[in-house]
């Protein structure tokens, strides 16, 4: 096995500011939002890596026989990379399809509206093998897409989950249509892992018992001195710091504040006791609170530039100078 360069580890995904962005504008221009899953997707692609071999029992006579993989198996540094090449090497090129320049994970091209001759721009999301379409015709371009790769069954179609968060069409109280996307179930299922693990593996108590707050009032984890956590304890902190932050990028915002301050001690060597109590903490009022919602909005807003008044500087400084400083350098 030939290790895999740094350039093919890494794959870039469409960021969550680009996804609410494509919902804002789908909104806004009355078009379709559609999605579906690449089925088997890394098995589609050939492989990067030079990789062998040796045939489990589970290969039956060809046991012990040395192979040669020629497809990128899931578990392989360099997977996603080549399911990500060759998606755009022959699908959205193929179907005319540019890669953004502002995000490379997002694909467009400007089509043209029969039924008024309006030209628009409609898009292409890529998270790795989940794919969205904002478009006039989504089915159109996912039917074309479904000629290069299979995908799963009864994954075409409108949009229900998207990244772990429910993703649906709502009318605001001003009759304008929007999308929203809701982490509630991704929440519950984290509390519900915290749950378990507080009572098998910690000390029993419930989220109850713990508290309401986002966070222990005045905590500062950076001050904190208590014990030190072990190694298992330690790992499942960083684990559930990477939860919370992707709670965060789903919408969760009213606890980045928390989750950045705790994040910010995994510089640390070892994090401390007080650190995942607040850990707890933050479960605790999601348990409460799990029942948001982020809307996106296409409405304009409206602006009254009456209420900003026209202010001069000598109205709030008076008639005063810059005052240079004897050492300071000559202008030019």
């Amino acid at each position: 096995m030939t290790e895999a360069p740094a350039t093919l580890t890494y794959t870039s995904v469409v960021s969550r500011e680009s996804v609410r962005i494509a919902l804002t504008l789908a909104a806004l221009n009355d078009l379709e939002v559609k999605t579906e899953d690449v089925a088997n997707a890394f098995l589609q692609v050939p492989v990067l890596e030079k990789i062998c071999s040796i045939c489990g029992p589970e290969f039956g006579p060809n046991e012990g026989r040395k192979v040669i993989l020629v497809r990128a198996c899931y578990g392989l540094c360099s997977a996603s990379t080549a399911f990500r090449n060759h998606i755009m090497a022959d699908c959205m090129d193929s179907l005319g399809f540019k890669s953004c320049l502002a995000d490379q994970d997002i694909w467009l091209r400007p089509p043209t509206r029969k039924e008024n001759g309006h030209q628009y721009m409609e898009y292409v999301l890529l998270y790795v093998d989940d794919i969205l379409v904002v478009s006039h015709d989504g089915m159109k371009i996912l039917d074309k897409i479904d000629r290069f790769f299979p995908m799963k069954p009864d994954s075409k179609g409108d949009p229900d989950m998207y990244l772990g968060a429910k993703l649906r069409p709502v009318t605001l109280p001003n009759g304008v249509n929007s999308w929203s996307l809701s982490p509630s179930k991704y929440v519950q299922e984290a509390m519900r892992n915290v749950k378990e693990y507080l009572q098998h593996e910690y000390d029993g108590r419930t989220l109850v018992q713990i508290g309401s707050g986002a966070y222990v009032k005045d905590y500062r984890p950076e001050l904190d001195i208590s014990e030190e956590l072990g190694s298992k304890e330690a790992s499942y902190y960083q684990s559930q710091i990477g939860i919370l932050q992707w709670m965060v990028e789903l919408g969760r915002v009213d606890i980045i504040t928390e989750v950045s301050m705790l994040a910010s001690q995994m510089a640390m060597q070892r994090q401390r006791r007080g650190h995942l109590d607040a850990i707890f903490h933050i479960y605790a009022y999601l348990e409460k609170k799990h029942n948001s919602t982020m809307v996106f909005d296409p409405s304009y807003p409206e602006i009254d530039m009456n209420s900003f008044k026209e202010c001069e500087w000598k109205t709030f400084y008076g008639d005063v100078h810059e005052a240079i400083p004897t050492n300071a350098p000559l202008s030019r």
